[in-house]
């Protein structure tokens, strides 16, 4: 049996404005039970990028309240993020927040975001004119930006135009479990795309996050699904061994779809009676 020489994650790097990550897995700060769970599925995940909702930390908001210092920024990328932003105005200011944030735990280099722009408190679905406009402004200042949006073809190569670092089309609502309900799109997108494409909402299951990946795309954010998990450590173990399945499976290439049985014997050289 044919063995890779090095574990995948060293021989195949996601690179983000510049910086290299040998996980393709990001997870979330939000919605655990407590801040120790939180630790060990972190760990447990393998990821080294991890969001961080700024608002819910400055404002000291139930459930947040010392989550900066709970984990060890030495070992982990902060990505903070401007969750609870309904308009482009106040992502940009939160995104300057965010940035200080990251220095102020001694990520002095650290520029990048994750920009939200949710004006829809029952959806969730990001605005796309609010979501450009942010976007144009914080690439401007120097920020990567690395946007949440629909899964729209469009947007996302104008977002690339205009100099952001990803494009993170939703799989389905934040939080919903629903899976890739809109995998058809993220394909299109991923075959245009030229910049890191990160999957973001909606994935429930290891195999979801799988097939995330097997669509080619080069990495996932993944939440809820691990969080509320009836035992998120072990969730968060089988969404990063998911994660790196699914990426091999895609650098492997899968075998045509076909129409007909396709027999996996011979049907020369066999034994005759």
């Amino acid at each position: 049996m044919q063995t890779l020489d090095k574990p995948l994650s060293q021989t195949d790097t996601l690179t983000i404005a510049g910086r290299t990550f040998q996980s393709r897995l990001m997870t979330g700060t939000g919605k655990y039970r407590n801040f120790e769970q939180m630790r060990q599925s972190i760990v447990a995940s393998g990821c080294e990028i991890v969001t961080v909702a700024v608002r819910r930390v400055q404002t000291h908001a139930p459930g947040h309240e010392g989550l900066a210092e709970a984990l060890d920024w030495t070992k982990l990328w902060m990505l903070p993020n401007t969750a609870g932003c309904q308009t482009a105005e106040e992502a940009i200011r939160v995104a300057r927040l965010g940035r200080e944030m990251a220095k102020l735990l001694g990520q002095e280099d650290n520029n990048f975001v994750k920009l939200e722009v949710i004006p829809d408190s029952k959806y969730l679905l990001p605005d796309p004119i609010g979501t450009l406009e942010a976007a144009e402004q914080l690439v401007k200042e120097g920020f990567a930006v690395l946007p949440y949006i629909n899964a729209d073809p469009l947007l996302a190569k104008r977002l690339e135009l205009v100099g952001c670092a990803t494009v993170m089309p939703l799989g389905s609502p934040i939080g919903s479990g629903q899976g890739l309900r809109n995998a058809a799109n993220i394909q299109i997108i991923i075959e245009n795309a030229s910049v890191p494409v990160v999957i973001d909402a909606g994935i429930g299951t290891p195999s979801e996050a799988a097939q995330g990946m097997e669509l080619g795309a080069d990495a996932l954010l993944i939440n809820t699904a691990i969080a509320q998990a009836q035992d998120p450590v072990k969730m968060a173990t089988a969404m990063g061994m998911a994660t790196d399945a699914g990426r091999l499976a895609y650098l492997a290439g899968r075998i045509p779809v076909k129409a007909y049985a396709s027999a996996s014997s011979p049907q020369t050289g066999t034994i005759t009676s």
